[in-house]
């Protein structure tokens, strides 16, 4: 009997050592991982598609931003989330815990870089841009990219987005829009496709960059294509003769239109072929996009530069004269104006 109840106590003295082992075990693994970090300055740290939790824990221990990777395996293995952590760019400031660290990666807010495509630019243009960007990885699509189908935006994305991802992005945004403003379009419109929206939007972009005059010359086209009119688009003669870049005379100096350019018929001339041009000339805005599936109810035909970065609208050819007029003289002042200057 008194073996059995030494037995009995000694177990008792194992069990609460044990208990209290483990107990402290477990205290002092969380004081390790609430512990500040040795990062000694805010850095950011990258995950690739792909990597494991093992490999990011001993980049993170190697980089000095934990000081155990093995803690942070084991938190990750209690947790359930070691395929938890997410791809992406993070922030990580100085004195992070492990704890801290290890829930930046799982809740996978990553760093969000930008790239803005203005509106008005060809798609060779944009693509240049994308090309550029030093984040995004991977070649340019080997495919053609048609004229007009990204739509101008700035647009935010993780680190490891590719360029072939980007462009399928911004032309999903762009069919996005279509679907959402298509069906909400003005049934009077001379429009019968998403594409031809397209088509004049981007004449429309190109004629005016201000989005308060975009609806007015939306209207304008409208009504010229309604009575069967020429859109006679200047914008549209360029594309036809340098696929939308600027034009320069032989000094390398920019110059305006030649007759025989205006002369010349090609598939986006619209002094010289009836409705639009073949494709789109740019890529359109959302404003220019919306702009020609509701336009405003006007009688405007002739529209002219003002000089200010604006334009004068006509009902009439006399009316138009005489702001073509307004503006010649406008311009005479100004080269007087500069030339006094001198």
């Amino acid at each position: 009997m008194k073996f059995l109840k030494g037995l009995l106590s000694l177990v008792v003295l194992v069990v609460v050592l044990g208990g209290a082992a483990i107990g402290g075990g477990w205290i002092w693994m969380q004081n390790e991982l609430q512990k500040a970090g040795p990062l000694a300055a805010d850095t950011t740290f990258a995950v690739a598609p792909g990597e494991t939790l093992s490999g990011v824990a001993a980049r993170l221990e190697t980089d000095g931003i934990i000081r155990s990777a093995q803690l942070m395996r084991i938190k990750a293995k209690i947790d359930g989330n070691e395929l938890a952590i997410k791809t992406g760019e993070f922030e990580i400031e100085h004195g992070a815990s492990l704890a801290d660290v290890l829930g930046t990666l799982i809740e996978g807010k990553s760093v969000q870089h930008r790239i803005t495509l203005p509106e008005g630019r060809t798609t060779a243009q944009l693509l240049k841009i994308i090309e550029a960007d030093p984040v995004l990885t991977g070649d340019m699509p080997a495919g053609e990219i048609p004229e007009g189908s990204l739509l101008p935006d700035t647009y935010l994305f993780n680190r490891g987005m590719t360029r072939a991802q980007a462009i399928e992005r911004m032309q999903k945004a762009q069919a996005d829009l279509l679907d959402e403003l298509w069906p909400l379009r003005d049934p009077d419109i001379p429009i019968t496709t998403p594409q031809e929206a397209i088509i004049l939007a981007s004449v429309v972009e190109k004629e005016t960059g201000r989005i308060d005059e975009q609806p007015d010359i939306a209207a304008l086209f409208t009504t010229r294509l309604k009575r069967g009119m020429r859109l006679e688009s200047d914008p549209t003669i360029i594309y036809g003769v340098s696929r939308g870049e600027p034009l320069y005379n032989s000094r390398g100096q920019r110059r305006t239109l030649r007759r025989s350019e205006i002369d010349t018929k090609t598939d986006w001339n619209t002094y010289q072929i009836d409705g639009l041009p073949k494709t789109p000339i740019c890529n359109p805005g959302r404003g220019a996009i919306a702009a020609v599936l509701s336009p405003p109810h006007t009688e405007y035909i002739f529209f002219v530069a003002d000089g200010k970065g604006g334009h004068l609208f006509a009902k009439t050819l006399k009316e138009h004269n005489q702001n073509v007029a307004a503006y010649r003289a406008y311009e005479r002042q100004e080269i007087a104006r500069e030339r006094a200057g001198e």
